[in-house]
């Protein structure tokens, strides 16, 4: 069972995937993710997972260039999209909403709205383009194909740009609202630029120019130290339950910083899994016991 883009994924969906398998076997895994969540991140550092780190970037990819800004700023971020977009590249602008509703929260972008605004007001000699997921699949079709030939040089959207998009002439993004964004997915986001020779940057807008997490993006275009930081910030969740986050309900060693004694601490726990893997010993009486009391306490 493969899970490609692991963190758009909750744990009751992969769950329910595993259990379409015949009774009584158990598939074999493998997820992959740029930024996995602090779940399945912790998972892997505690051993349920093997680890495999792909470091290396794509020939020729520069590493993108992240800024966080204030909204007073925003202004003279569309005039450096627009010193790019001059030069003949590409730009994305991306939104939390797709357009405004009567519940939607005070000061939140829409890609509606900002598009139009943008194509009357500030981008009006270039053509602006809208992508979001209430549109027929052949009306997102059409505007793809048009951003990637580039009759279409600005293209305002919601998150149904995080994957599976690939115009190397686009270098810039900005991304409205950030704070509203989860870390996997500001990283998701940002991957889109950055695929071609030019240089590239992605810029956060955002009222919390304090957050911590913010600026962890900021430091970083390695997809795994975001998702470390994402695990130090949100906690690993359960580890058998469904909570993806926050801290677990077990006392543990700390993710991070305590690894030496974690990985020590799994390979004694590899070897008495295969010495006893029942804990039938007679020694192994109470350790049963207590495994037993963890499972029953987590299923609560």
């Amino acid at each position: 069972m493969i899970t490609d883009e692991q963190h758009r994924f909750g744990v009751s969906q992969r769950m329910a995937l595993t259990q379409k398998t015949p009774t009584g076997q158990f598939p074999h895994v493998l997820v992959m993710s740029a930024t996995p969540i602090p779940r399945t991140l912790a998972f892997m550092i505690y051993g349920d997972l093997d680890l495999s780190v792909l470091d290396e970037m794509p020939q020729g990819r520069r590493p993108v260039k992240t800024y966080l800004i204030d909204p007073p700023k925003r202004e003279r971020a569309y005039g450096f999209i627009r010193k790019h977009l001059d030069m003949g590249e590409q730009a994305y602008i991306v939104c939390p909403l797709v357009e405004q509703g009567e519940n939607s929260p005070e000061g939140l972008e829409s890609a509606v709205e900002e598009a139009r605004y943008l194509a009357e007001k500030v981008f009006s000699d270039y053509t602006v383009g809208i992508l979001h997921g209430r549109m027929k699949p052949t009306e997102k079709e059409q505007v793809m194909a048009d951003f990637q030939s580039g009759r279409i040089r600005l293209l305002v959207a919601t998150t149904v740009i995080e994957v599976g998009v690939d115009v190397p002439n686009a270098t810039v993004m900005m991304i409205q609202n950030a704070e509203r964004f989860g870390l996997s997915q500001l990283h998701q986001l940002r991957g889109r630029v950055g695929r071609g020779q030019c240089e590239s940057f992605c810029i956060l807008v955002s009222r919390q120019t304090d957050s911590p997490r913010l600026r962890a993006i900021c430091k970083t275009n390695d997809g795994f130290r975001v998702a470390e930081e994402d695990l130090r910030l949100r906690g690993p969740g359960d580890f058998f339950g469904l909570r993806q986050h926050g801290l677990p309900t077990m006392k543990l060693a700390g993710l991070l910083e305590d690894m030496t004694l974690v990985e020590q601490t799994r390979s004694a726990a590899l070897e008495l899994l295969q010495s006893d893997p029942g804990l039938q010993l007679s020694e192994h009486t109470e350790l049963k016991k207590r495994v037993g009391q963890m499972l029953v306490t987590a299923s609560a």
